[in-house]
């Protein structure tokens, strides 16, 4: 199992998302930013390694407008070493990356335009992987989407419409459950008709379910996966105390993680903490792991 947590690092003193206004945009404050999050994202990562923590889920905003008409500018080519560079470092120390575009990317909107610019962004993405030269276990992660007031017509929406998409996404995108909308059936659903691996949130599972354990939900989830893909991704959180239903918490719950990982013992997956306090949460969960590793193995040696 590789443990992480999503984009930012709390103990670093720099931010892989730094950016600045539309009205500001020049090609000179665009390689600036650029280049100071590719060095921030670097110290993450060194960071990352020497604490254990093999995943680590890439900000949108590493490049500012990527997407965005007003970028003109060849990012891909300008930075093309500095991306192989980091890619090597990834590589050799056998990290997991992933990326989560913001909820403004919605595949399945009824709006032409809106489906246009969610396209563009995941293109974004898919180069920043690609040049990162990662293989496709390197993943885009992305929600259904809305209802729209019809749900069996957004559903079909979605498939339509990724089917149409272009190649470089296809072979990274995947879907996941949401605490609102789309269950973990739904996503299953999905993917009996297009084959796109289902990411599984705990969290959302838990706002959101068909009746199904944790266990149950995580093995139906694991079977959407290839080798290809790589193992399961499992998005960790709990519910924030005294905030709307959804809130991810502020620090983990140990008690709570303690007996989701007990529970999933024996399924194999990468594990995404999504609580607010990144990197401090994610070294408390591998030292659960890791203990409990430990004590697995005292068993089998007594």
């Amino acid at each position: 199992m590789k443990v992480g947590y999503p984009c930012i690092n709390r103990t670093l003193g720099c931010t892989t998302n730094t950016t600045f206004r539309l009205a500001s945009y020049s090609e000179k404050n665009l390689i600036e930013k650029v280049l100071d999050n590719l060095n921030c994202l670097k110290k993450i990562l060194e960071f990352n390694v020497k604490n254990g923590l093999l995943f680590f889920r890439i900000s949108s905003d590493l490049v500012p407008f990527a997407s965005h008409p007003v970028c003109t500018f060849n990012w891909q080519r300008y930075f093309q070493t500095n991306f192989s560079e980091l890619g090597r470092f990834i590589k050799k120390h056998r990290i997991r990356i992933s990326m989560h575009p913001d909820q403004f990317v919605l595949i399945n909107s009824p709006h032409e335009e809106i489906v246009r610019r969610s396209i563009k962004e995941l293109i974004y993405h898919a180069e920043v992987l690609d040049l990162l030269e990662l293989n496709y276990t390197a993943k885009i992660q992305v929600h259904l989407g809305g209802i729209y007031g019809n749900k069996r017509a957004a559903l079909l929406r979605f498939i339509h419409n990724y089917q149409k998409l272009p190649t470089i996404i296809k072979k990274r995108l995947v879907i996941e459950n949401d605490h609102r909308s789309y269950s973990l059936q739904d996503c299953l659903w999905v993917h009996n008709e297009i084959g796109i691996p289902v990411v599984f949130d705990s969290f959302h599972h838990e706002c959101l379910n068909n009746g199904e354990s944790i266990k149950q939900a995580m093995l139906l989830a694991c079977k959407t996966w290839d080798k290809n893909d790589g193992v399961l991704i499992v998005d960790y959180s709990t519910q924030k105390p005294k905030a709307s239903k959804g809130t991810h918490s502020e620090h983990i719950n140990l008690r709570h993680f303690k007996k989701f990982y007990s529970a999933t013992c024996g399924i194999d997956y990468d594990l995404m903490l999504e609580i607010k306090d990144k990197e401090k949460s994610a070294l408390q969960a591998l030292k659960i792991i890791k203990s409990h590793c430990k004590s697995f193995k005292g068993i089998l040696k007594s």
